[in-house]
């Protein structure tokens, strides 16, 4: 036999998704914004700035030596992806790893982000003014 739902139910149906969604959120901004904490501490940042959601990248933006214009392209459809794998690459070379890491940082940006927050690599500055300053070979 079927019953009727009561509005009571469907309130606290949708009282129980709105609380599993806020602790939803709540994970997921401390599980990416802790490894942010430890990249930007390592950069010479502000740590608290890696747990505020758009305020992070941008300092990603910096840190990968790319300008602030560049969160723009991130709003655009495909083109988020390419600008996407060119700061993460951006950001590895800045702390001295290869285009391996890039492709961890783009496959598994959780558990790279952890190594390279945890591993012993130091910032060597931003990777896109390294590769612009550097003198051109003849």
């Amino acid at each position: 036999m079927l019953t009727a739902l009561t509005t009571t139910d469907t309130a606290a149906a949708a009282a129980g998704a709105g609380v599993g969604s806020l602790i939803g959120l709540v994970l997921g901004v401390v599980l990416v914004g802790l490894p942010l904490y430890g990249i930007f501490t390592k950069a010479g940042e502000d740590g608290w700035k890696g747990f505020v959601p758009i305020l992070n990248t941008i300092v990603l933006l910096k840190i990968a030596g790319r300008p602030l214009w560049w969160i723009l392209l991130l709003l655009v459809p495909v083109v988020n992806v390419v600008v996407a794998i060119i700061l993460w690459n951006d950001v590895a070379k800045s702390f001295g790893h290869g285009t391996g890491f890039t492709v961890g940082l783009v496959l598994l940006p959780l558990i790279f982000l952890y190594v390279l927050w945890l591993d012993g690599s130091t910032y060597r500055g931003p990777a896109a003014a390294q590769v612009t300053a550097s003198p051109a070979v003849a």
